[in-house]
């Protein structure tokens, strides 16, 4: 399959991202595409443009574009019957490259294609729809990049923000206003919480308590300025108008976002931390329940160790032990534990003698 000079470059007016780098070598490993015109001579593709709703790639060739090491979102595409369409998404070191456009323009190139939209159907509406989806991508990647460095992937909070800007292009409708972003703006931050709270906690705390935590953290940020030192819970409280157990509750949940492995590595030994943990040699604690008792057990009455002996190590019932010692089994459980009793005073009073 080769892509001949000007393909698509009509279609859509030349506009789109360029592509930076020598793209005639991602195209010929990634798509498995020769580009290079019919006399031979080498073909460069900048224009990129993705369509959703069709799930394709379209691009269009140009003079070689400059390079860049920046590193962008690329689709990783392969060839059907003359049409690219998706097999894949996956990073690399292709990114657009073209001027940004500003606020002013985006939301006034948003208007008309919105505006165009409403007077069609069908493909033709898709195809409108894609493209405002695509000029306002930069900001829901904006928004998303509010939510960095919070545990989560930046490229799985684009691809939240991004699939809530296409519901709200969906959705929208123009009758009701011209600016998309008023509209839209509130739903992509509305699933970026969402999805924070859903998903980004190893063990979940109460919904409350989630909703709690940015503005716990908002009032903290914000009384620290003003007072010059850490608000204290109490004062949280009455700014959050909230009871001081739900701010300390809030406050502690924070390590609920994150669970550690056991076969993490730790420090520098290379060790994980499975090695780490304690583990109690079988026998140790019948041997220091020994080492306590023995003593304690030497100073009790022949009659007191004899009904210990028929209880725990003979493991008679306490009718059973009634019966031999001739009294009532009410009386076996008051003589247990009254020598229960005279066992751990002893225990205790030999530990503060030790400590003294």
């Amino acid at each position: 399959m080769s892509l001949q000079r000007g393909a698509t470059a009509d279609r859509y007016g030349g506009r789109g991202p360029v592509l930076s780098g020598p793209i005639d070598q991602w195209a010929s490993s990634h798509l498995g595409l020769d580009l290079y015109s019919s006399s031979g001579s080498q073909t460069y593709v900048s224009g990129v443009r993705w369509v959703p709703t069709r799930q394709t790639l379209d691009l269009w060739p140009s003079q070689p574009p400059r390079r860049s090491r920046a590193s962008g979102v690329v689709l990783s595409v392969s060839p059907l019957n003359g049409v690219l369409t998706t097999s894949s998404v996956s990073t690399s070191g292709l990114v657009g490259s073209a001027p940004p456009l500003s606020s002013e323009e985006r939301k006034a190139r948003t208007a008309e294609l919105l505006a165009r939209a409403q007077g069609v159907s069908g493909a033709e509406r898709d195809e409108l729809l894609d493209e405002v989806i695509v000029l306002n991508i930069p900001v829901a990647r904006s928004l998303a990049a509010r939510y960095r460095n919070r545990g989560q992937a930046l490229e799985e909070l684009e691809q939240v923000a991004c699939l809530a800007l296409t519901r709200s292009v969906q959705a929208f409708n123009p009758d009701r206003g011209d600016d998309l972003l008023v509209f839209a703006v509130p739903s992509i931050l509305g699933e970026l919480k969402r999805h924070f709270r859903d998903a980004s906690w190893s063990v979940r705390p109460p919904r409350r308590v989630q909703e709690l935590r940015p503005r716990l953290s908002e009032a903290e940020e914000r009384l620290t300025q003003e007072l010059g030192r850490s608000p204290s819970i109490e004062e949280l409280a009455l700014e959050l108008d909230c009871p001081a157990h739900e701010i300390e509750e809030a406050k502690s949940c924070g390590d609920l976002a994150r669970s550690s492995s056991l076969d993490e590595p730790v420090a520098e030994s290379g060790g994980t931390l499975a090695e780490l943990l304690p583990v109690t040699e079988p026998g140790f604690d019948h041997s220091e329940a020994v080492a306590i008792l023995a003593p304690a057990c030497r100073r009790l009455k022949p009659r007191d160790r004899w009904i210990l002996q028929m209880r725990f190590y003979d493991q008679m019932t306490q009718q059973e032990i009634a019966d031999e010692l001739g009294v009532t089994q009410v009386q076996v459980s008051r003589l247990l534990q009254r020598i229960l009793t005279d066992l751990r005073r002893a225990i205790g009073a030999e530990r503060r003698a030790k400590a003294a």
